[in-house]
């Protein structure tokens, strides 16, 4: 019987992080897959990024992860979202290709040392007392492991719904997991019940996408990972299109409601309140008139085309009727037809900070089964599943982030302090501190982390130092160097359309200007052209010039509650007989046991009253 450091149940993008990560720190890694063929497949939109989800992939690759360079290697559209706005908010989204992403991590894991990758279902956990111990196939083989990474997925007991019809298949038809749900229900485990779904796709040579409104990509050095040097040009992306919903399509919505599994009584599961049915948007939203959809490719040389924005559980002739309704598509015909899935997954105010499910040591979850939507979700825990799996294999330190260090950091302190009800999905405004959590400094913060682990090489490493030192030169320089207002400036300014100068100013007072870039630096201060600055180091530079005195203030405020994030709470402390404490903040802060006042702050029904009460006692307790 073969004997594994590390198990990850799962092959999707939880799991690929998860496994990947334990690997690449030096544990003998074992992935089960239900299908190697599906390992990182994209069951719904075939895309990478987007609002936060865009940084949570920059912080993924930050740390040494895979999700980032995958997404670069071939991608068919890739753009820059919210320009017009501010550094915190700007974040990267690219169209993939739906066999291209898949089929360059399936290769890379191959090549992965220390990985070993098999097909097999897991169907129940091995464990002695409250330690895990291995897991069990579905023909009874038990494989030994001193740790294991659950990341079903939506596969958990999954059925596929699709107007008065329910399915037991997994996402694109596959196969499910089946009574691995049951075994964790055995080992005392909360089970809840999620849904999501995906729209229809079309022939693309059956839509007239003259009634459309093209929405190209974008020019430029956009990437998601920071070890990318070549970028795609323009008139090599592929075009995605606009169009709406009208009138007639939300009259078939309303009038067929009970061919739907949403409204029909068939879907039990929760969906995502932030992205949601077409009937539930049209019912939801009874003023709207017309909603956005998007005409995507999923292929580079295919004929498939996904409706973002039009995801139902409607029979299949309703969808017809549906999809014929909308300008373009009056004559479109299927490849696919859209279903909603429904799936198990565990109570997240069951793990702790890193992870780990709280009743047992060695086992951990990642993905959907943690109660999140979204690929980048699911990447993001997996790493940091994969990395403490390895750590308590390792016998070391577990590995934290906080609200104020990333993305990921507010989505698993959300999930483990708040929980949810719904597919959770990470949003800009989940974060307090957006600022210091922007798309270009995600290596300043996540990166001295990853090499410390072992998962940045060292040439990488070196290279990040050096890109800093640069940046901090470059800095300097324009500290130092004055920029006067003669005719020579004057003319340049005047040549790029650019605000002449009155009087003399510094060259990073000059920088601070809202219309001015480092190339302009660059032509008129001839000091900084001997430091070398790539793309990366010069949108560092720009941002943390432009907006030094807002990071500051946020820096500051992040430091104030630090305090509160460092004050460590003991794991044996006795809530429910706390004096002072209400019932509410004794029951719940007994079953979520945070680890931090800070995190005891933040769980839904403890007030500050309470957090006074927990401080006051803790002092007590400790003269």
């Amino acid at each position: 019987m073969k004997e594994y450091e590390v198990i990850v149940v799962g092959g999707g993008h939880a799991g690929v992080e998860a496994c990947a990560a334990a690997a690449h720190m030096g544990l003998f890694t074992l992935l089960i897959t239900l299908n190697k063929k599906m390992i990182a497949n994209m069951p719904c939109n075939p895309a990478i990024g987007g609002s936060a989800k865009g940084i949570v992939v920059r912080e993924i690759d930050a740390l040494g992860g895979v999700m980032g360079f995958a997404a670069d290697y071939d991608y068919l559209q890739i753009k820059m979202l919210n320009t017009g706005k501010g550094p915190g908010v700007q974040c990267l989204r690219a169209q993939e290709d739906k066999y291209n992403y898949p089929h360059f991590i399936q290769e890379y894991l191959e090549k992965t040392a220390n990985l070993h990758v098999i097909e097999g279902e897991v169907t129940g956990i091995d464990y002695h007392d409250d330690v895990v111990t291995g897991v069990i196939l579905k023909d009874g083989t038990l494989i030994k492991s001193k740790a294991v990474v659950i990341a079903t997925g939506t596969y958990m007991e999954s059925r596929i719904l699709r107007g008065k019809k329910s399915i037991v298949a997994g996402p694109d038809g596959e196969n499910p997991s089946i009574g691995l749900s049951k075994a964790l229900q055995k080992m005392g485990l909360e089970i809840f019940r999620l849904k999501t779904g995906t729209p229809p796709r079309i022939k693309k040579s059956s839509i007239d996408f003259s009634k459309a409104v093209i929405q190209d990509g974008m020019e430029g050095n956009y990437a998601f990972s920071y070890l990318t040097t070549k970028f795609k040009p323009l008139n090599q992306q592929l075009p995605c299109y606009l169009i709406y919903t009208n009138e007639k399509t939300h009259d078939l919505i309303r009038s067929n409601l009970d061919k739907t599994a949403t409204y029909n009584g068939l879907q039990t599961g929760v969906g995502p309140r932030y992205c949601p049915s077409i009937e539930s948007k049209v019912m939801t939203f009874a003023d709207k008139k017309r909603h956005q959809l998007f005409l995507e490719p999923e292929f580079k040389d295919g004929e498939s085309i996904y409706i973002q924005g039009f995801s139902t559980a409607m029979d299949e002739k309703t969808q017809e009727e549906m999809v014929h309704s909308l300008e373009g598509l009056e004559n479109a015909e299927f490849l696919k037809y859209a279903y909603a899935i429904e799936y198990d997954a565990l109570n997240p105010l069951q793990f702790d900070l890193t992870l780990r499910v709280k009743k047992f040591k060695g086992l951990y979850g990642a993905g959907q089964i943690c109660g999140t939507s979204g690929y980048e979700e699911a990447g993001g825990l997996g790493m940091v599943a994969g990395i403490n799996a390895a750590l308590y294999v390792l016998g070391k330190e577990p590995f934290i982030l906080k609200r104020n260090e990333s993305y990921i950091g507010v989505m698993i302190d959300d999930l483990v302090t708040k929980g949810t009800n719904e597919p959770y999905r990470l949003l800009s405004s989940r974060a307090e501190y957006r600022l210091l959590l922007r798309h270009d400094n995600a290596d300043l913060r996540l990166t001295p982390y990853g090499y410390k682990l072992g998962l940045i090489s060292e040439e990488r490493y070196n290279a990040f130092l050096k890109k800093n030192e640069n940046v901090n030169k470059a800095k300097d320089i324009l500290e130092q160097v004055h920029l006067g207002s003669s005719k020579k400036v004057n003319d340049y300014l005047k040549e790029h359309n650019l605000q002449t100068l009155n009087s003399g100013v510094s060259g990073l007072e000059f920088l601070k200007r809202p219309e001015i870039h480092y190339q302009n630096v660059y032509d008129l201060i001839p000091e900084v052209r001997d430091i070398e600055l790539d793309y990366i180091g010069v949108a560092q530079l720009e941002v943390s010039v432009k907006f030094e005195g807002y990071i500051k203030r946020e820096q500051l405020e992040a430091n104030s509650f630090a305090k509160f994030e460092n004050y460590k709470l003991p794991e044996d402390i006795d809530y429910l007989h706390m004096d002072g404490l209400a019932i509410e903040a004794r029951q719940k802060l007994d079953k979520i046991r945070p680890t931090t006042v800070g995190q005891a702050g933040r769980i839904s029904g403890i007030n500050p009253t309470d957090i006074s009460v927990l401080i006051l006692n803790l002092k007590r307790a400790k003269k």
